[in-house]
């Protein structure tokens, strides 16, 4: 499960990629917790018995590795590239986040911590968190912006079950980025015997780096399951960016290569000159937020915008720091998706193949859906499934006008 060091976008010791991108933009509070959490993080990993630990966890407890699948109706429907899903939604809890939940909840239980917080916007970390708290019997809080609450019912219901306490943060948008900040405030206060695990690739350093690693996974399956079933590796690969977990997740294994092509699909919400919008790259500019400097939406004094996705996963208004650098350097393109067209494509995907993806993916299947008939029948597209439509069909039903009834 260890990584490998060669990527190019190893970040430095202070945890910058490129020209600054990155760091720890904390309170002095913070500077302690979180250089205990680097310095037991690169103890970790050159731990056999960690490891060994956390590869038993995935194989068992997550259900790994997850299937990737061919989708013939796709690949026939939409005509060239030869689609396949890697279908990160079947794992257990549903969704890519358990893998990364799995690895935080055994560092801090390595760390002696006593305690766990983490914040959630469409709910998939949070139920993640829930989940490997109640498995390591560890008390859990759980930041959710009250607007998030509302449109994830389901899954605040699920925390709940799973014996975590769900506090509603009605600050600001009362959606994701304010569930950060009620995150790192709860930290600051409670800083010695409390492990927050952040639920993407964003944050300041380690844990972009850290989340990285864990969710890598996800690639380096991708690669062994395709030279089984094609002899080769992927020509190229897509996945939707929020704070850009499931992305880094399948991208990491393949940085190296420059003949594989890696495709970032951001939520442009009502568009990306509207106002309501998610895509950080496509609309927004260098900034700091949440201990990093990334990409965010801003106005023009250089306050952080708000916002607007249909998928509660993506509103979010800025992207983890590597893939700013990405960006800069033109590794991984980026594109933008709306609202409009992630609802056509999770129709589509649940009427061509019998799945239900959650809005988050739905995304990276809409412009799958653009990208694939302008490919060659040999060209191999994999797509991350990164998550389960189940949370959103309320959602779903109300854009579409068509109320479920009790």
């Amino acid at each position: 499960m260890l990584r490998n060091d060669t990527f190019t976008s190893q970040p430095d010791a202070g945890g910058h990629y490129g020209q600054g991108w990155g760091g720890r933009y904390v309170a002095e509070t913070l500077m302690a917790p979180l250089l205990e959490v680097q310095e037991a993080w690169e103890a970790a990993k050159q731990d056999p018995a960690f490891w060994a630990e956390y590869e038993a966890l995935a194989r068992d407890y997550i259900g790994r590795p997850s299937p990737l699948y061919y989708a013939k109706a796709t690949t026939r429907e939409l005509g060239g590239a030869k689609v396949y899903f890697k279908r990160d939604e079947l794992n257990h809890t549903g969704a890519h986040k358990i893998n990364h939940c799995v690895g935080q909840a055994l560092l801090a239980r390595r760390m002696g911590k006593t305690r766990i917080i983490a914040e959630t916007g469409a709910g998939q970390h949070g139920v993640a968190t829930a989940t490997v708290c109640a498995l390591f019997k560890v008390p859990c809080v759980i930041y959710m912006g009250a607007k998030d609450m509302e449109r994830q019912a389901p899954n605040v219901f699920r925390m709940r079950l799973l014996g975590a306490e769900v506090r509603a943060v009605e600050d600001g948008s009362r959606s994701l980025k304010d569930a950060m900040n009620a995150a790192l405030r709860d930290w600051v206060t409670h800083p010695r015997e409390t492990f927050y695990i952040i639920g993407t690739v964003a944050g300041p350093h380690p844990y972009p780096a850290m989340v990285r690693d864990f969710q890598s996974v996800i690639g380096r399956e991708t690669r062994a399951q395709l030279a089984e079933r094609e002899g080769k590796g992927p020509d190229t690969l897509v996945a939707c960016i929020g704070g850009g977990s499931n992305a880094m997740g399948l991208f990491a294994d393949f940085l190296d290569e420059p003949g594989v092509r890696l495709v970032g699909v951001e939520a442009a919400g009502l568009g990306v000159d509207s106002g309501k919008t998610a895509a950080s790259i496509a609309s927004g500019r260098a900034g700091v937020l949440h201990g990093m400097k990334s990409c965010f939406l801003q106005d023009a004094d250089g306050q952080i915008t708000e916002a607007h996705s249909i998928s509660a996963g993506l509103d979010y208004p800025g992207i983890g720091p590597e893939h700013a650098f990405l960006h800069e350097s033109g590794r991984v393109e980026y594109a933008s998706v709306t609202d409009g067209e992630a609802l056509e494509a999770f129709q589509a995907l649940a009427r061509l193949e019998g799945i239900l993806p959650a809005l988050e993916p739905a995304h990276a299947f809409a412009h799958v859906m653009k990208l694939a008939p302008t490919l060659p029948p040999e060209h191999i597209m994999v797509m991350n499934l990164c998550g389960r439509g189940d949370k959103d069909i309320f959602t779903v039903a109300e854009a579409l006008g068509q109320g479920i009834a009790p």
